[in-house]
């Protein structure tokens, strides 16, 4: 996506955050503050579709879009009224043009836009993956770039070195299944409910440790991609060998938990190395596993590095992130034309600094 130059800056005033790649409707207003970005966040609202989605036990793209439609004007009056600020307080707008469902993303760019050309204020497309990088930068101890992301959702697992704000080089990549969507499709093929990630890591801590053990993917070579199809076809036959009784199942739970995260860990720390960084983010979905989490900061004690990770409700899909992506970029005089463009796929590395 090309962006133009804003000929009247936007600074001070608050951007309003549109989300809706896939099945979370998020709606924040942040006003940038360079030095602590957090503290300009001043209302973020969000609602999930996962009763909408559970009798399918997944995501179905024309529901998603039906119900952003539904639920996304409604939220932003509610974060305008939580802020104490109206329409014309804006001083831009900011969403989520891509990657994610085609569907999904043309309502909020569609809805930004037209609140934008309304308003006379600009407008800019975010890249998802970008909102999920700088979300731990709404935090009270923001990293400060050159660090290395772990990146970890349902559609992503990759590892990316940070030398400042749109400067990316992708480490490492998803092969086949991302982690997120790994945990998902394992949990579903042991019976759990939807959505099967969290069920499956609440699972894992009734698990007792070293009943089973799965391989750690592609960590007996170099390189840092991902690959986590393999380990999920492991996990199938290991639960149809099995009793399949509660207690079974919750230490294949266990024992899959552990390879994702040692995988992961192994190959951090090989980033690390290779870029010479000392901070490592993490964040997306997978970023709220509790165990990902203790087993990162233990790893940064240990080597010394610093791990980053968002608040809890700032790793899965929200429109604060979405909002800070995009008041960095407004700030720096960076806006889209008025026409509504969106990307299922696009490439992180393709984003232009924002200097």
């Amino acid at each position: 996506m090309e962006t133009t130059a804003i000929s009247k800056p936007h600074f001070g005033k608050p951007v309003l955050g549109i989300e809706t790649s896939c099945d979370e409707t998020g709606v924040a207003l942040l006003r940038w503050e360079p030095d602590a970005p957090g503290k300009g966040l001043l209302s973020h609202t969000l609602y999930s579709q996962i009763k909408l989605h559970a009798d399918y036990g997944g995501v179905v793209p024309e529901l998603a879009s039906r119900d952003h439609v539904r639920k996304l004007l409604p939220l932003v009056r509610e974060a305008l009224a939580e802020a104490g600020l109206t329409p014309t307080d804006l001083g831009g707008v900011a969403y989520t043009a891509g990657p994610g469902l085609v569907g999904a993303l043309l309502v909020g760019a569609s809805a930004a836009r037209a609140m934008a050309w309304a308003l006379g204020v600009p407008a800019i497309g975010v890249h998802h993956m970008e909102g999920h990088l700088l979300a731990p930068l709404l935090e009270e101890d923001p990293p400060k770039p050159p660090f290395v992301a772990l990146l970890v959702s349902g559609g992503h697992s990759m590892l990316v070195e940070v030398k400042g704000i749109g400067e990316y080089r992708i480490l490492g990549d998803t092969l086949d299944d991302a982690a997120g969507e790994a945990f998902d499709k394992t949990a579903k093929l042991m019976g759990l409910p939807y959505p099967g990630g969290p069920a499956l890591a609440k699972l894992a801590e009734q698990g007792r440790p070293g009943v089973f053990r799965f391989s750690r993917p592609m960590t007996d070579r170099p390189g840092l991609d991902f690959s986590f199809s393999g380990l999920k076809t492991q996990v199938l036959l290991a639960w149809q060998q099995s009793d399949q009784s509660e207690q079974t199942r919750a230490d294949i739970a266990r024992a899959f938990e552990e390879a994702i995260v040692d995988t992961m860990l192994i190959k951090c720390r090989r980033a690390l190395q290779a870029s010479g960084a000392k901070r490592l983010v993490i964040a997306g979905g997978v970023g709220a596993n509790k165990r990902l989490r203790a087993e990162l900061a233990a790893a940064g004690e240990k080597d010394g590095f610093k791990a980053y990770f968002p608040r809890l409700a700032f790793c899965t899909d929200n429109g604060a992130m979405i909002a800070l992506a995009g008041a960095i970029r407004l700030a720096h005089g960076q806006q889209q034309d008025e026409s509504v463009q969106v990307f299922p796929r696009w490439d992180l590395e393709t984003l232009p600094p924002a200097i």
